[in-house]
């Protein structure tokens, strides 16, 4: 795969990614967290089956199993975190906030995979997380030095937990296939969301609220699925924390939605916080 096609590609993520996000927070208000990742795993299993069936056999091998099963559980304990987090946040704080997967990506590529980082790509690291800790504060006086915005600390959580989807991913498409690596755990927290909803007896809801919103849940499925197998494509030749650092200016995207479609306001020094990170991410792409 050539440089600028996996550029390509990972600029198209993060695109995907910056709607999907969108569409998410308007689903989870909706709908709720569990049905929202549901309805994205139904999409995803049944969208890519057509495409991943001449690869099935791959999947069964007791190793590949194995991460792929692994890699269900932690985008579904990451994915409900990040849903909660749009439910109850500022889709504009809460997409930059959730950068700090990018540092997460990246140090696990480099500690498991060897991956090398240079000296400018680890400045522009650290330079997004300090525009991250402006937009995630609701002021820069010392008198609100600890209060964060609502939903900051449940994206953090869910920006560790993607960290570790970043680079499970990353490892299923080089190892295994980008395709597997999308679609297995797809079907896996699908599975998750269902048998919990069965044991709450919600799936009756889920199936009229996919009647009542086709059109948006439709919608997120589509986004969120293709974003990720962008990514998992641009992800099989080239370095996770570069890939990883190019598809973080998505935030641009929800940030330009929330604040157009949702009304939401945020403050001067967040808008600088949020320019500042958006900037070190796009310069880090530039290092290639």
């Amino acid at each position: 795969m050539e440089i600028e096609t996996g550029l390509l590609l990972a600029f198209g993520a993060m695109v995907c990614w910056g709607i999907g996000d969108f569409l998410i927070q308007r689903s989870v208000r909706k709908v709720g967290d569990v049905e929202a990742l549901a309805f994205i795993g139904i999409v995803g299993a049944i969208g890519l089956l057509p495409f991943v069936a001449g690869e099935l056999p791959a999947l069964f091998l007791p190793e590949n199993l194995l991460l792929m099963l692994f890699l269900g559980i932690v985008t579904f304990i990451a994915a409900l975190l990040n849903f909660e987090a749009l439910k109850k946040g500022k889709l504009s704080v809460v997409e930059v906030v959730i950068e700090i997967e990018l540092p997460v990506t990246a140090f696990l590529g480099i500690y498991f995979l060897k991956e090398v980082i240079s000296l400018p790509q680890l400045i522009g690291i650290g330079v997004v997380f300090i525009g991250i800790t402006m937009l995630a504060m609701k002021s820069l006086s010392l008198k609100s030095l600890g209060k964060v915005e609502k939903g900051v600390l449940l994206a953090v959580a869910a920006a560790i937990g993607m960290g570790m989807t970043n680079f499970l991913t990353g490892f299923g498409a080089k190892t295994v296939s980008p395709l597997l690596a999308i679609w297995a755990p797809w079907v896996f927290f699908t599975i998750f969301c269902l048998f919990y909803l069965w044991k709450n007896k919600g799936l009756g809801k889920l199936v009229t609220n996919a009647g009542r919103y086709k059109g948006l849940v439709l919608a997120m499925g589509i986004f969120d699925t293709l974003a990720w197998l962008l990514y998992a494509l641009a992800l099989k030749e080239q370095s996770i924390a570069i890939t990883t650092a190019i598809t973080e200016s998505y935030p641009a995207i929800g940030m330009a939605l929330g604040l157009w479609f949702n009304k939401e306001k945020i403050k001067r020094h967040q808008i600088a916080g949020a320019l500042l990170a958006l900037a070190a991410s796009i310069a880090l792409a530039t290092t290639l």
